[in-house]
């Protein structure tokens, strides 16, 4: 059986790129976003150049759904050796906005959803005394700005989440990583809402998906006398 990576969040652009990342190394990719048919050409992208990849359908924040889709992975595909939270939620609204329900909602969705997704690969992992998990994460778990109350609320959750797991985990031979993404990435949403951001892409101003995914994909492979806990990835002229 081969190798198994899963990729909760796996959207079209940064979530995609890890998934294609690791098929590429010959893993089986088992792509996750709440709407699996979205999934569709991601998955003819890694079948077409060789490598294999599964679709789930299932919302993150559901924990008797997480649970199920892990038992499922390692019963029908195999091992699971790499496991990537990729969920998103970034979302601005004045403090005086901010309703109950968003801040919820957002933290559901950008911490609670991460910790499932780390509780049950290190769950999986801790058997076999080995893997990866990576967080992808964002500036504001390290300082919030003005408008992102909810969101520095989460990403501080899961930051504190990934350190928690790290500590834990890492005498037991898994690897867990925290990654800060430090400005704006090629997405088509980019792309719609931002043209003069989006034009930067033409010297290296904005970050590309792939380029994420190259530095996912080493992580992974370091070597546990210098494992990385956190990493900060920015354009080359984002301010900082």
């Amino acid at each position: 059986m081969k190798k198994v990576a899963v990729v909760v969040g796996a959207g079209d652009a940064t979530g995609g790129a890890i998934a294609e990342r690791f098929a590429a190394e010959g893993y089986a990719v088992c792509a996750v976003r709440r709407n699996g048919d979205k999934l569709a050409p991601l998955v003819a992208r890694i079948e077409e150049s060789g490598g294999q990849a599964h679709a789930f359908g299932v919302d993150a924040r559901i924990e008797e759904d997480m649970v199920a889709l892990f038992d499922k992975i390692e019963v029908e595909v195999g091992p699971i050796e790499v496991a990537v939270f990729n969920v998103g939620a970034n979302v601005s609204f004045s403090i005086l906005e901010t309703t109950g329900r968003v801040y919820r909602k957002v933290w559901e969705m950008a911490c609670f959803a991460g910790f499932l997704t780390g509780r049950e690969a290190a769950r999986r992992m801790v058997k076999r005394e080995a893997g990866t998990i990576i967080f992808t994460s964002a500036t504001a778990s390290i300082r919030g700005a003005p408008g992102f109350a909810a969101f520095s609320g989460a990403k501080h959750g899961l930051r504190a989440l990934a350190q928690s797991m790290a500590r834990e985990l890492g005498p037991r031979g898994i690897h867990v990583a925290h990654v800060v993404i430090d400005g704006a990435i090629d997405t088509a949403w980019i792309r719609e809402n931002f043209p003069e951001t989006a034009a930067l892409k033409a010297e290296d101003g904005v970050l590309n998906p792939i380029d994420i995914a190259e530095a996912y994909w080493r992580i992974h492979c370091q070597p546990r006398s210098a494992w990385s806990h956190e990493l900060d990835l920015r354009p080359w002229k984002e301010k900082w």
